[in-house]
Formats: structure tokens, C-alpha cells, sequence
């Protein structure tokens, strides 16, 4: 077994045992809360340049099985965990997530203290940090240095988005699919309602999305800042108003930029399987399934333009917008959960009902 440590950039720094690749990675590190769903979770592709820490002490107990991909490769920079299970047990198990890690590139660390790691991450925020290259010597001046001087790449949805369209099929409803950084979890809720889905790349052009006459536009989820996804928040504007659209995750955020409000980076962001989100349409809390680093300031919201739907229990951050006017609505949790409850999925069926009445009066193009 080969040592590995975490550098952080506030010099904190972790000696543990490696798993996975051996190769050295940065990024910006996060803790998750989920006791399960560790591999929707590194394949996530919100969680695309994170180092995500499993506050669960043991994971991989498992193994990793062809079913709970979120995206063909995992996304995430680095694993850290307190306790890692090679000898997985479940029948779906097709090999061990060590096996997996290695397989992709991705480095692991086992052995440290998670519990400290995740009351500094509280303390401070999310920090940047470094896996050392397995059995490599520390030499901490330079490693901090190298983390202290890192910078996130402004290009995190260009990286993983769809490099060309493609088809789900179904004989429904026509929808498209801006892809930011998809789960597979939203086009399996889209398919199971037999949509005709067609996911684009992110910096698709309006001519081309109304090219395929949507019934209805849903802005996936994905990583990073907002304010980096160039040109997304002008396509957006020129949607508005020909389709209904529904946005989750970072599709929520540029929606609100859209119309003209403001998002911040949080100090402690909201990863894991067990957030209480209050409804406020139907007063109803639901348990949510969350992946995301920034909010939408809710000083900046125009409520002449968007009234706010969801409220986060825990912060009280907005967590839903919706323009009854322009048939928009947005969500920051991920209803199609994976991992984690399910309680929110009834928000499709909003998106079925906008669709629906659009039809009907004959609002929109679709």
C-alpha cells in the first residue's frame, strides 16, 4: 500500500493510504453527506473538478454495478474516504470501486480522519486541495503553493458537455435538452414519460433549438459557476417565451440570470441526499438530493418577473422560481434524485401540465 496525502490550501494536510489511479490531482473540495449513492455520486457530472469527500465512514461496501451511472465517465477529480471496502457484497456488484477508480484515472485516498476534514470544510468553506501522486514525497512548501495558486477552469461545462446532438426517442412530447452537465437520471424521467427528447450541446444556437420544434426545454444540471457559461444566459433570453422551460441544478441558476438576477458563490454549499426543501405552492417540505456550490442571491430577483417556489429549511437559500407569464419554472435540487429521495418528482409532472396548457392555447410555437 502507497502513502497519499491531501494538501489544502490553508496548509492543513492529510496522510493516508492511495486507492484508485496513482497519479497526482487538484480541485476544489467538498464534502457530501450521503450514507449511499456513492456512485451516482462520482458521476455526477456537477461534481466535475471536485475532490469529494464521503462523510459516510465506509464506502464501497457495494461495489459498482452497471445500472447507477449518472454519466459514462465518473466526473469528479478525487475521492476521499475514511474507510474503503475491497471486498464489496451485493449481486449487482460487477467489480470494487478501487478497481473502478483506477480504471478511470481517478485518485482516492483512504485512512484519514473524514470527521476533522469535514468540520474544517464547515469552518472555512470549500477549499482547494491536492491528492499527492501515490508514494510521492511531500514537500509542503511547494505542494501548498501549487494549491494556493490553482484556478478553477472557467470552461467546466465546454469540457462535459455533448459534443453533438443526439436522440433518447420516444413519441410524446418533443423536448430538448440543453446539456450543461446531464445526469442520465433526467433522461430517464423524461423517457419513462415517453418524451421524444433530443439533448443538444450547450452552446447550441436559439435558430437550431427552435429548428426541432420543442414542446417544451429543460436546461440540465452541471458544473461550476454560472457566470462562465458563455453565452448560455443570452440563448436563454431568446428561449423565453417560445417553449415552457424548466431548469434544475445549474439550469435553474442560468434561468435566473436570465432574468436579470444575480447569483454568489455560498461558503458551504449543499452536496448529498438528505436537504429539507419547503414548496411553498403547496406548503408540502420534501426531502431533496442536491450537488451545487453556488445560489441564487435572492436580494437580486425581480419579483415582478419571478416569484420564488422552493425555500431551502436548512439556510433558507431560494431553491424554486417560476414566471407563471412565461411558462418558466426552475428548481436547484435535482428532483430526478439519484441518489436520494424521491419526493420531488412530481415536478415533471408540472413540466407535463405547462406543456399541456401551452398546447392548448396556443402560447407558444410548439
Amino acid at each position: 500500500m502507497k502513502k497519499r496525502y491531501l494538501v489544502l490550501e490553508d496548509g492543513t494536510i492529510f496522510e493516508g493510504t492511495a486507492f484508485g489511479s496513482e497519479s497526482a490531482s487538484i480541485g476544489e473540495t467538498i464534502f457530501t453527506t450521503g450514507m449511499t449513492g456513492y456512485q451516482e455520486t462520482i458521476s455526477n457530472p456537477s461534481g466535475f473538478g471536485q475532490i469529494v469527500v464521503m462523510t459516510y465512514p465506509l464506502i464501497g461496501n457495494y461495489g459498482i454495478n452497471r445500472d447507477d451511472y449518472e454519466s459514462i465517465e465518473p466526473a469528479i477529480n478525487g475521492l476521499v474516504v475514511r474507510e474503503l471496502s475491497e471486498e464489496p457484497s451485493n449481486f449487482r456488484s460487477s467489480m470494487t470501486l478501487g478497481a473502478l477508480l483506477e480504471l478511470k484515472g481517478i485518485p482516492g485516498i483512504e485512512g484519514i480522519d473524514t470527521r476533522m476534514l469535514t468540520r474544517i470544510l464547515r469552518q472555512k468553506g470549500s477549499l482547494k486541495g491536492k491528492l499527492t501522486a501515490a508514494g510521492e514525497e511531500l514537500n509542503n512548501s511547494e505542494v501548498v503553493a501549487e494549491v494556493v495558486n490553482y484556478q478553477t477552469p472557467k470552461d467546466l461545462v465546454a469540457m462535459i458537455s455533448t459534443k453533438k446532438p443526439y436522440p433518447s426517442p420516444g413519441r410524446g412530447k418533443r423536448v430538448v435538452v440543453i446539456d450543461y452537465g446531464l445526469k442520465h437520471g433526467l433522461l430517464r424521467e423524461l423517457n419513462k414519460r415517453d418524451y421524444d427528447v433530443i439533448v443538444v450541446p450547450y452552446d447550441t444556437s436559439t435558430e437550431e433549438i427552435l429548428a426541432l420544434v420543442p414542446d417544451g426545454i429543460l436546461l440540465s444540471n452541471g458544473p461550476g459557476n454560472p457566470t462562465d457559461v458563455e453565452g448560455a444566459v443570452e440563448t436563454i433570453k431568446q428561449l423565453i417565451g417560445t417553449a415552457p422551460i424548466f431548469g434544475i441544478g445549474l439550469g435553474h441558476q442560468l434561468l435566473a440570470l436570465s432574468y436579470g438576477a444575480k447569483t454568489s458563490k455560498m461558503k458551504i454549499g449543499h452536496s448529498g441526499g438528505n436537504y429539507p426543501v419547503k414548496d411553498l405552492l403547496t406548503g408540502r417540505t420534501e426531502l431533496t438530493s442536491q450537488s451545487h456550490g453556488y445560489q441564487v442571491d435572492e436580494a437580486s430577483i425581480d419579483e415582478s418577473k419571478l416569484e420564488i417556489t422552493h425555500r431551502a429549511l436548512n439556510d433558507n437559500t431560494v431553491e424554486g422560481l417560476r414566471s407563471q407569464k412565461d411558462a418558466t419554472f426552475s428548481v436547484q435540487f435535482h428532483p430526478e434524485a439519484s441518489p436520494g429521495p424521491e419526493d420531488a418528482k412530481h415536478l415533471f409532472n408540472r413540466f407535463e401540465e405547462l406543456m399541456n396548457a401551452s398546447k392548448r392555447e396556443g402560447n407558444f410555437n410548439a
